[in-house]
């Protein structure tokens, strides 16, 4: 089931990851050598969030946008997506951020479930533009750290 609704080709692409690499900001989870999960973390977001009423005004440098968040299908359910949000949140503290925002596709309910239970506040649905490849509403999530 592709439950982040991503389509071959359009997003993710070879480029994000490689991207991430340069920038310094892809972190991946590992387990015995294989990689089991990945995301990227960025303090550029996405321009629909800019027209969002977050929890708090802050400018982008004091803000963590999570991109690409995925855990192996074969991993689901042991704890890697939670383990993977400590992670940020740790990130956050030792780097003085003060918001973690993401979004996710409406239908990936596997993920709004494990943001929700990690205590991200829904924020608001917005459009990110992806209508052409049937990916309408995208729900926005902040965790004020």
């Amino acid at each position: 089931m592709n439950y982040p609704g991503w389509k071959k080709g359009i997003y993710p692409v070879r480029k994000d990851a490689e991207d991430g690499i340069r920038e310094g900001n892809l972190f991946v989870a590992v387990e015995n050598g294989d990689i089991i999960g990945s995301m990227i973390l960025r303090h550029e977001p996405e321009p629909a969030y800019l027209n969002v009423s977050w929890q708090a005004e802050l400018d982008y440098s004091n803000v963590l946008v999570i991109y690409t968040f995925v855990v192996n299908p074969k991993f689901l359910k042991r704890g890697v997506g939670k383990n993977m949000l400590d992670f940020i949140e740790e990130y956050a503290m030792d780097n003085k951020i003060k918001s973690i925002r993401l979004d996710v596709y409406e239908k990936n309910i596997p993920a709004i479930s494990l943001y929700e239970k990690c205590h991200y506040k829904f924020i608001d649905t917005v459009s990110l533009g992806l209508e052409d490849i049937g990916l309408n509403w995208f729900k926005l999530y902040e965790k004020i750290i």
